[in-house]
């Protein structure tokens, strides 16, 4: 969302009538004390904040989870428009004050609090003006990223950074295993949830509004997941066919897993591996709800990926990466990544990359994806693979970008092995 819009976007979506009750706008300053002084993860705050008090009804979880939300995502912007008072910001006090400068943008008339008393509105607002002017200001991004990104992606670099300033969207992904995409959007109708389909994406449905569909009946029987447009559409990528054997080598929570599961119509065998345990038991649970009983997990130890070379039809790298694509829906991130860690974690995606591709069977196609925009996560390592690798091909490769196509951001790319008779030079 370009700043310009930032004031007036909010003021329209702020009736006039809305008020900031105390213990909201406290739930609101304990969730970033403990994001930005405790250095905890901005979901999982929110989370924990939600289920502390039961009493709170929707309007009130809303309250507290978007405010969160934004003020993290325009942390640099209402520093510098609060001015020397928001400079260095440790104590609760220094967080009530940065939450009003947010509630000032937004059009919220302040209440008559103490911690509100040094708020001046036309300074906020004057100082809102001349941030329109730089754009890391602007757009809310440390000084490194912002010259990272222009480096890398030159002026596209303005649309990405915006469109990833905007909200990030609800997508549920069909479990095809329990159900269709007609029934569910059917059945959530029922219950007053809207969805519309997602074009170039056959099992996304996109909810008009947000909700808490997790603990809706559907969700518990495994009819559907929560999952980002952009990531389904890496499963489609796979080019999956029943009866294979795919290998997910970075599994996670499982949630591509359980997606190339239901395009395998839990037929063949998919394993799923990962280097932390906790996630495989949880994907464990995730694909038991799903319906899914095709899936045999493995924890990632010293000999694990030399034992399955040469032993996969289809292979999935969804590299860690920097999650620079998804920053719309982790805005805490921007302000918790360092450039050092871009640099170590670009060195363990090409060893993957390098040491994982043996998994592949000769004719076998893997996908290499990550969630970045960065090219240097993405085709740079591509590249210098298949330069290096002459039993290789690029079939096809893609990129989601958030600009254009409104999905959190990826890099995939389609990479099939050769066969032996495609490799070996003709015999005289």
């Amino acid at each position: 969302m370009a700043k310009d819009n930032l004031v007036s976007k909010k003021k329209q979506e702020a009736a006039p009538a809305v008020r900031i009750y105390r213990p909201l706008a406290e739930a609101v300053v304990m969730c970033l004390m403990r994001i930005f002084n405790d250095g905890t993860k901005a979901d999982k705050v929110i989370e924990s904040v939600l289920k502390s008090n039961p009493k709170w009804g929707s309007r009130d979880r809303g309250f507290i989870a978007e405010n969160t939300y934004e003020i993290v995502r325009w942390w640099r912007l209402l520093k510098f428009c609060g001015g020397p008072g928001c400079v260095k910001l440790e104590s609760k006090e220094d967080f009530f004050l940065i939450s009003g400068v947010w509630y000032t943008l937004k059009g919220i008339e302040l209440p008559d609090w103490s911690e509100f008393k040094s708020i001046d509105k036309k300074d906020i607002q004057d100082k809102y003006k001349e941030a329109q002017q730089t754009r890391k200001i602007k757009e809310s991004v440390p000084d490194w990223l912002d010259e990272l990104g222009e480096k890398e992606l030159g002026e596209q670099w303005d649309a990405e950074l915006a469109a990833m300033n905007h909200r990030a969207e609800v997508y549920l992904r069909v479990n095809t295993l329990k159900t269709d995409l007609p029934k569910l959007a059917g059945l959530l109708s029922q219950r007053g949830i809207v969805t519309s389909t997602v074009e170039g994406c056959s099992d996304a449905l996109k909810l008009a509004e947000r909700s808490n569909v997790f603990g809706l009946p559907e969700f518990k029987e495994g009819l559907f997941e929560v999952q980002d447009a952009g990531s389904q559409i890496i499963s489609d990528f796979l080019d999956i066919e029943p009866g294979q054997r795919v290998v997910d080598a970075c599994a996670g929570a499982g949630g591509k897993s359980l997606h190339i599961a239901a395009k395998m119509k839990n037929k063949g065998k998919l394993i799923a591996m990962d280097v932390e345990e906790y996630k495989l038991t949880e994907l464990k649970k995730r694909a038991k709800r799903n319906g899914v009983d095709t899936i045999e997990t493995r924890l990632i130890e010293a000999k694990t990926i030399k034992r399955m070379h040469n032993s996969a039809d289809r292979l999935l790298l969804d590299v860690p990466c920097s999650g620079l694509g998804v920053l719309k829906r982790n805005p805490d991130s921007k302000w918790k990544l360092k450039p050092e860690f871009i640099e170590e974690i670009r060195k363990v995606q090409e060893e993957i990359l390098f040491n994982y591709s043996k998994i592949l069977r000769a004719g076998g196609k893997m996908v290499y994806a990550t969630c970045s925009v960065l090219p240097s996560e993405g085709e740079r390592h591509v590249r210098k693979f298949l330069r290096k690798n002459k039993a290789f091909e690029l079939l096809e490769e893609k990129r989601i970008s958030p600009a254009k196509d409104g999905f959190d951001g990826f890099y995939m790319a389609l990479i099939q092995k050769k066969k032996v008779e495609e490799i070996l030079p003709p015999s005289v």
